[in-house]
């Protein structure tokens, strides 16, 4: 079992908080996908939102949680074949703007 600390201590997160949106308990986790490997990052990031949503199913199971990331990179990278199933096959639900 997890400690009841936050996510945020417990995982190490750069860019990630909690709010409500629309009367529902969200997550979200802030990338850039600016590094010089966009597949490298899709790899940790994938990583790193699995062990966020057992944390939250442990923490608070009410939560939805969230990949945000900008227009523009999802346009450049999560078009592409293997980002889309990463997507799919992690029920990764995403936030773009």
């Amino acid at each position: 079992m997890l400690e009841q600390t936050p996510l945020k201590a417990n995982l190490g997160a750069e860019k990630f908080f909690a709010a409500e949106k629309e009367g529902q308990k969200i997550a979200v986790e802030v990338k850039d996908f600016n590094s010089p490997s966009p597949i490298s990052e899709l790899e940790k990031t994938v990583g790193q939102l699995q062990l966020y949503q057992w944390a939250l199913e442990d923490q608070e199971p009410e939560r939805k949680l969230f990949l945000a990331i900008s227009q523009d990179k999802y346009l450049e990278h999560f078009q592409k074949g293997i980002f889309q199933l990463a997507i799919q096959r992690n029920r990764i639900n995403i936030m773009s703007g």
